[in-house]
C-alpha cells in the first residue's frame, strides 16, 4: 500500500511540474530549435569563461561554467542526431579531469585538463568534417570586459 502512495505522489509532483513549466514557456518556445552553430557558439563562450575563471582561481565560477559547457554539449547531441554520440562522449575523460582539477583547486591540473578538452573539441570537429573550426586555449586576459573573474568577497 505504501509504495503505491509514493508512486502516486511522485506522479502528481511530475504532472504539477510539467504544468508549471508550460506556464513559463513563451508561445513560440515549442517552435524554436537553436541552430547547431548557436549551441556551439555558446559552448565556445563557456570554454573561454571557464578558462578565465580557472586562471583567476574562481573555482566556484569555473565549476558553474563547466556545468554550462556540458549542458551545451548534451543539448547539441540531443537536438542534432546527426552528431554521433561517441564524438561527444569522447570528451568525458577531459571534462571529468577538468571537474577534478576544479574540485582540487589545482591550477596546473586545470590548465592541462582544459588543454586536453580543447584538443578533444578539435578532434570532434575534424571527425565531423569541420576541421576549419579550430579551438585554442584562450590567451586574451580579459575579452569579457563586462565581467569580473577573480572571486569576490561574499556578503
Amino acid at each position: 500500500m505504501m509504495p503505491r502512495i509514493w508512486v502516486l505522489a511522485l506522479a502528481l509532483m511530475g504532472a504539477a511540474t510539467a504544468v508549471a513549466a508550460q506556464d513559463l514557456r513563451s508561445p513560440s518556445a515549442d517552435q524554436y530549435v537553436p541552430r547547431l552553430g548557436d549551441i556551439m557558439s555558446a559552448a565556445q563562450t563557456r570554454h573561454q569563461k571557464l578558462w578565465l575563471a580557472g586562471k583567476a582561481q574562481n573555482w566556484e565560477l569555473a565549476a558553474f561554467e563547466l556545468r554550462q559547457l556540458k549542458a551545451s554539449l548534451v543539448e547539441a547531441a540531443l537536438l542534432y542526431s546527426g552528431i554521433p554520440v561517441s564524438n561527444v562522449t569522447t570528451l568525458e575523460p577531459s571534462l571529468q579531469a577538468t571537474s577534478d582539477a576544479i574540485a582540487a583547486k589545482d591550477g596546473r591540473k586545470f590548465a592541462k585538463a582544459l588543454g586536453d578538452l580543447t584538443e578533444g573539441c578539435n578532434a570532434c570537429h575534424r571527425s565531423m568534417g569541420r576541421s576549419f573550426v579550430v579551438m585554442k586555449v584562450p590567451s586574451d586576459p580579459q575579452p569579457f570586459a563586462n565581467q569580473l573573474f577573480p572571486p569576490q568577497a561574499k556578503p
